[in-house]
């Protein structure tokens, strides 16, 4: 098995082979919590117009995303799991966008399979890459707004490749340069209105799901499909 880091919108578009893009703060770990409160479907786009586009066409959609991580006007929610802890997002479809995440969804466009990657559900991940066996997998870290790397994603991308390759992880040392680097702005006060403390705790929560979230394709538009994946076996359902 053949396991590349990539970097950013040019990485995504690199990718080839079983590929996960990266977004740990917050896109897919949002993700991950919105599907753990039951949401039935998300729709990830990359063009926030084509967010208010099909909120439009379909009103019961809930929108949820960031713009310089904040949240764009006319939206229920922000990218944030700490936002959504009061949510009720049972049998809700939610259109979803972001700076970094989604963007990289719409550039894979060479990948063979599309999967998220973060922290919280990273041994599903691990097993679920291990069940496929693919030659080449591509772990594609989005960054910041896709216009630089980030602590998180670089040391997600290295935990997913140690563990499929038998290496050792140090999630607590990642964890604390992740805190110095690129985390540290959740613990700005100014911030928290948007990027609320808790957040960076739940984005760093490892393996509190024990599904991965595939890009399946529905007539022109995407969703992600919530894949439950056994620990320890070959097992997978939906």
């Amino acid at each position: 098995m053949d396991v590349q880091i990539l970097q950013l919108l040019e990485g995504a578009r690199d990718a080839r082979g079983l590929t996960v893009i990266i977004d740990v703060f917050r896109a897919f770990s949002t993700a991950c919590y919105a599907y753990g409160k039951d949401a039935a479907k998300i729709i990830p786009v990359g063009n926030i117009e084509k967010a208010y586009q099909l909120k439009k066409e379909n009103p019961k959609f809930i929108l949820m995303g960031e713009r310089e991580e904040k949240k764009p006007t006319g939206f229920d929610f922000g990218n944030s799991p700490s936002l959504l802890s009061s949510a009720n997002l049972s049998g809700k479809t939610i259109v979803h966008t972001t700076s970094s995440g989604t963007q990289g969804i719409e550039a894979a466009l060479r990948a063979d399979e599309v999967i998220t990657g973060s922290f919280v559900n990273a041994s599903a991940i691990v097993q679920y890459i291990r069940n496929q066996n693919p030659e080449t997998v591509s772990l594609v870290c989005m960054g910041y707004a896709c216009e630089y790397p980030t602590d998180e994603d670089t040391l997600c991308a290295e935990y997913i490749k140690n563990e499929l390759l038998g290496h050792d992880n140090d999630f607590a040392r990642m964890k604390k340069i992740i805190r110095r680097g690129s985390g540290k702005r959740f613990f700005e006060p100014e911030n928290q209105e948007w990027a609320p403390s808790n957040d960076f705790e739940l984005c760093l929560q490892r393996d509190i799901f024990d599904f991965i979230l595939k890009v399946k394709n529905e007539g022109s538009i995407n969703y992600l499909q919530k894949v439950r994946v056994a620990e320890k076996t070959n097992t997978i359902t939906q």
